[in-house]
């Protein structure tokens, strides 16, 4: 089996309900998607996507991930799809790091290799671990408490009992927020407090120092593993890495200094699915707990997440966050099942997804022995 072509997908995905808010002022009305669709000689077609959240969150941005693809479909035109370590070699060596565009095709990989093998994606992780995974909810950061507090009832009215409420960088405003969001969070329910990177160490000590009392996890106060490994060393919150880990390096680092409980293993920030099982096997042989997640995304992005969580021990894993919730266009069918606050994938082969062609629309760019065209998106 081999590669026949290579087509691009840009779809973008404005935010359902208004612009979302991180730390540091901060603010995104949509996401801008690039989804990939493989096809090979023996007729099957695999899907992927990457997704980055705006152009300030993590290295890399939506337009990068199509001109990097560029460079590296043409590559994988004649390769074989189910090989994936023999995949991510080539594309690690015609492109140095940039992992968050390379999800995209490896994700299709791993949608074929299911197909050609009739497996889900989860029984190629490892094999079904845990059937029902908690969906956690991405809380913007609000003007007011009462905001905040009335967008985690909205949530807890959909049987969401996870929430990941985002911080603003002010310590003064959040240690205020989060005080009193703090107290309704209800038993059995779990709070995450996410600075995304948006306090200074001072800063963030003075906030842990303000919610000791209070059950919470505390994810990313800082810019800087350094600076994160002392605020860890100075709180007794369970401490949450997410945008420092970049890779399995930081996560062997972390796990020698003790810096982390819980890793936010986000698919495409390391690579796709390949790199994302080394991560997550890693961490399930340390004891060091999960949450599942990408940068943003569709239909793929979501399959993606759900299969991987799917094959990690439920007592190793906190939570998963549906992408598709933030926004109401949807270019996938079938891949994933969410209700009452828990996601399931499907059983199908693959990711298990159906694209919308009519949403997807004409491809942007094609790759193959006889397409070499982009329309310049």
């Amino acid at each position: 089996m081999k590669i026949s072509k290579i087509s691009v997908y840009q779809v973008s995905l404005p935010f359902a309900r208004g612009a979302y808010r991180l730390s540091g002022g901060r603010s995104f009305e949509a996401l801008d998607s690039t989804v990939v669709e493989i096809e090979t000689d023996a007729g099957l077609t695999g899907w992927g996507e990457t997704c980055p959240f705006g152009i300030s969150y993590l290295p890399g941005f939506a337009a990068g991930a199509r001109a990097g693809i560029a460079e590296l479909a043409p590559v994988l035109i004649g390769e074989d799809p189910r090989k994936l370590g023999n995949i991510n070699r080539l594309m690690d060596k015609t492109l140095k790091g940039q992992f968050y565009l390379k999800s995209a095709l490896d994700l299709a990989c791993w949608d074929i290799l299911g197909k050609a093998t009739g497996m889900p994606v989860y029984d190629l992780l490892g094999g079904m671990a845990t059937p029902r995974m908690p969906i956690v909810a991405s809380v913007s950061d609000t003007p007011t408490a009462a905001e905040m507090i009335a967008d985690i009832e909205h949530f807890r009215a959909r049987g969401y009992s996870h929430y990941s409420a985002k911080a603003s960088g002010d310590p003064d405003k959040d240690i205020s927020q989060f005080r009193a969001v703090a107290q309704v969070i209800q038993p059995g329910e779990v709070l995450m407090v996410d600075a995304n990177t948006g306090w200074k160490q001072h800063a963030a000590l003075r906030v842990m120092r303000a919610l000791r009392e209070f059950d919470l996890y505390i994810e990313s106060p800082c810019a800087s593993y350094e600076e994160t490994l002392s605020v860890r060393r100075q709180t007794d919150h369970p401490m949450i890495l997410d945008e420092v880990m970049q890779g399995l390096d930081i996560v062997l680092r972390a796990s020698r200094d003790d810096a982390a409980d819980v890793m936010n293993l986000k698919v495409s920030k390391v690579g796709g699915l390949t790199k994302a099982r080394l991560i997550k096997e890693l961490c399930v042989e340390m004891g060091i707990a999960l949450t599942i997640q990408d940068t943003g995304g569709g239909a793929f992005a979501q399959a993606a997440i759900a299969h991987l969580a799917h094959a990690t021990p439920t007592e190793l894993l906190l939570n998963v966050w549906d992408c598709t919730e933030m926004s109401d266009v949807t270019f996938g069918d079938e891949g994933v099942q969410v209700e009452n606050g828990y996601m399931r994938a499907s059983g199908k082969p693959g990711l298990g997804v159906e694209p919308r062609m009519a949403v997807l629309g004409e491809p942007v760019a094609v790759y193959g022995a006889d397409h070499q065209v982009s329309a310049g998106h």
